[in-house]
């Protein structure tokens, strides 16, 4: 469903918690990144698996994520990553060697740091990466957003999250449909644990933003790479995938399709696989 409201949220927002968390292990650190308007929780499962197996784990929350719906449609990539970036050089020091993960536009942001730190980074997992809407899931009406990211229309223009949310799991749909149903546009109320119930259309503008940039910059990346996306996604294609895989520089790079869930792999059906093959691919380049 489309949203157009000329209402602005001016309040302070002080009381949506802080969903980043940390993980103590060994000196191997993963950095995990949610999605944009998402939460660190969707990482919550892999997390918890990597440091079962020993591993560090950080997944800090992004800049903003905590604020009003009308300051966050207002934050450019270049923020969100610089938010992200400054959360990673807090751990650079104390750690021999760091995995990065993302989810979605997390992921993209990931791309960027083994770009800007290829010493520092061993490896690259990317969950669902999202270049471009493309998925099944999206509405029709998105094929006139370049048109509404050239006119200020893009803040007052709102998506609201529908079904399936990104979710294939019956029951945690079930949980996140109960708030995203009936959530008006400034309900902040269970953010932290589902995230923001609209995604507003500048947002989706600052994520083809961050497309571009990091389709340019693509063959510098040598790292190792390994991408997971659902095969059924509703929000994003395979192409996004393969698109990546083509294109990056990396020598070590694979694909693994999931055949049951949708664009949330982190929480969705095959949770426990996606936790599994990311050990396995961290595993590979851990010391």
């Amino acid at each position: 469903m489309i949203i157009f409201s000329f209402k602005e949220d001016r309040r302070l927002i002080t009381d949506i918690p802080d969903s980043g968390f940390f993980l103590s292990g060994d000196k191997n650190l993963c950095f995990l990144i949610h999605g944009l308007t998402g939460t660190a929780r969707e990482m919550n499962s892999i997390a918890q698996r990597l440091n079962k197996q020993g591993f560090s784990v950080a997944s800090p929350m992004m800049l903003n994520h905590n604020k009003s719906i009308s300051t966050l449609k207002r934050t450019s990539w270049q923020e969100l990553y610089n938010s992200i970036r400054d959360e990673f050089l807090k751990y650079s020091h104390d750690y021999e060697n760091i995995f990065v993960a993302g989810l979605s536009f997390g992921a993209l942001i990931g791309i960027l740091l083994a770009r800007e730190f290829p010493q520092k980074i061993k490896a690259l997992n990317c969950f669902s990466p999202t270049l471009f809407f493309d998925g099944w899931g999206n509405p029709k009406f998105k094929v006139f957003l370049p048109l509404i990211y050239r006119t200020p229309l893009k803040y007052w223009m709102y998506f609201k999250e529908e079904y399936p949310y990104g979710l294939k799991n019956e029951r945690l749909r079930s949980k996140v449909e109960s708030f995203y149903k009936d959530a008006g546009l400034f309900d902040y109320s269970k953010v932290h644990l589902y995230g923001y119930p609209v995604i507003p259309a500048s947002c989706m503008y600052q994520n083809y933003l961050l497309a571009k940039k990091v389709i340019s910059v693509l063959k510098e990346i040598k790292t190792p790479i390994q991408l997971l996306q659902a095969r059924d996604d509703d929000v994003t294609s395979p192409k996004n995938s393969y698109c990546i895989y083509n294109r990056i520089g990396s020598r070590q790079k694979e694909i693994i399709f999931l055949e049951n869930s949708y664009h949330i792999i982190t929480a969705d059906q095959e949770r426990g696989k996606v936790a599994e093959q990311t050990v396995l691919f961290f595993e590979k380049y851990r010391s």
